[in-house]
């Protein structure tokens, strides 16, 4: 069985293939969105506590909340269900999904973490990746950076090199939305009037 197991306090994520049977048997028989102690995976995961998420069968089949069983099972979904996506408004299909509860059946298994251990696993809580994109609201840039009111927002817009080879060295930089101008007021107070 493969398990994903993302950390979003640093933004790795990992792809551990465990073939012995017998680490897994901690997660075998618990239900969706429980906390498993992830001791029995080995040293490094020492103390570390992770959630279960989901998962796919053998043949791809996604695992679904609420489905109480190990099993396949047949279930009519609609608008806003999970594992379903309507092509037209007030379409439901009847679809394949696997229960909530964890088997040997499984390929892959996704998890999260809850508690942070006391070793750092390499390629996930050693190393921090970078977000590509910063916030484009203005209220979520004066938030990221702690800034007053009366702060310019656009000195602190996360800029980023574009993707094509120029001469001069540039950076892009998104359209700030709700940024409050002198000429935004303007037309505010034109409108009030």
């Amino acid at each position: 069985m493969k398990l994903n197991i993302p950390f979003p306090a640093t933004g790795c994520q990992k792809f551990i293939e465990v073939d012995d049977e017998r680490k897994l048997h901690t997660f075998y028989e618990k239900r969706m969105a429980t906390e498993v102690a992830a001791d029995a995976l080995g040293e490094e995961w020492k103390g570390y506590v992770v959630r279960i998420s989901g998962g796919n069968d053998k043949q791809g089949f996604p695992m679904k909340q609420g489905a109480l069983t190990h099993g396949r099972v047949l279930l009519l979904l609609s608008k806003g269900h999970s594992c379903y996506r309507p092509r037209r408004t007030g379409e439901r299909k009847r679809k394949s999904v696997r229960g909530c509860i964890v088997d040997a059946n499984l390929s892959v298994l996704n998890l999260v973490f809850v508690k942070k251990g006391e070793k750092d696993i390499p390629g996930l809580t050693d190393t921090t990746v970078p977000r590509h994109l910063g916030p484009k609201r203005a209220s979520r840039i004066l938030k990221l950076f702690s800034l007053s009111k009366e702060d310019d927002v656009r000195q602190y817009v996360v800029r980023k090199p574009p993707n094509k080879e120029c001469k001069k060295p540039r950076t892009k930089a998104p359209k700030i939305k709700r940024l409050v101008t002198p000429r935004v007021l303007q037309h505010k107070r034109q409108r009030i009037l």
